[in-house]
């Protein structure tokens, strides 16, 4: 008998010894789940200019949220439409005075040489360059311009909007020249562009349409609804886009559907 209970006792031991260590951990792992752990505080990203958004993220409407963003941006786009039409009646005036062999006036070549500078062309003042110019100097329709910028920049909510105001995703290639993207792949050098003002952003937008290798079709395109002298349209142009996205075909399907569905915002 006493055998007996002696056996007993020493299994009892013996399973206890055996289950201590599980009953243990599962002791420390409710301590640690239950003890309260130091949150972690996202360290806010400052913007890296000084002007004031409108909150488009706060927009419950979607209406209100449109009407508010294209607001802000297409004033923007209608000054830099603007100043391009009279840098383009300057160069069309100097071609057709050469054209009939007439000279320019010493305040006028100054003016075109510093138009041809900017965009990128020999300043030698003939008729050929001024053709060449005028392909490159010329406006982009608002409703194309406003769609990219709503595309790119998710109604002007995305971090690159916010911070940098870039509102049509331009990337630049010097270090500290904007943003680093969160997931840039490894080696990569680009940064997201950033701008200290709307009009700049505007600007950098237009001046890369208008001079980029990438964006020789759109200007194609353009160039020939100007001597058809039809209407230059969004959805024409958009057909030049096709690398301005890695989605291609996809990406200028999407553009032409929202100037669609958007025309009764864009003379709000």
């Amino acid at each position: 008998m006493l055998k007996t209970i002696f056996k007993l006792l020493l299994t009892v031991f013996f399973v206890w010894a055996l289950a201590y260590p599980f009953i243990q951990n599962d002791d420390v792992e409710l301590d640690e789940q239950t003890s309260e752990q130091p949150k972690k505080v996202k360290k806010k990203e400052k913007p890296l200019h000084n002007v004031k958004l409108p909150k488009f993220s706060e927009f419950s409407d979607v209406k209100e949220k449109k009407h508010a963003f294209f607001s802000f941006i297409r004033p923007h786009v209608e000054a830099e439409n603007k100043k391009i039409l009279q840098q383009r009646a300057k160069l069309e005036i100097a071609r057709m005075m050469l054209q009939n062999e007439l000279p320019l006036e010493k305040k006028q070549s100054k003016d075109i040489v510093k138009i041809l500078k900017s965009y990128g062309l020999p300043t030698t003042i003939d008729t050929l360059i001024l053709t060449q110019a005028l392909r490159r100097v010329d406006i982009i329709p608002k409703e194309l311009a406003l769609m990219q910028a709503a595309n790119e920049s998710a109604w002007g909510t995305s971090r690159f909007a916010r911070i940098g105001l870039n509102f049509f995703g331009q990337w630049c290639y010097s270090k500290g020249c904007g943003m680093v993207p969160r997931r840039r792949n490894t080696g990569a050098v680009h940064e997201v562009a950033a701008f200290k003002s709307v009009r700049a952003a505007i600007n950098s937008y237009f001046k890369n349409i208008n001079t980029h290798p990438a964006y020789k079709d759109l200007r194609a395109i353009r160039e020939n609804l100007r001597l058809e002298q039809k209407q230059i349209k969004a959805t024409k142009l958009t057909q030049g886009l096709m690398s301005y996205s890695e989605r291609g075909e996809a990406y200028i399907e999407e553009l032409n559907t929202m100037i669609n569905q958007n025309r009764a915002y864009f003379d709000e």
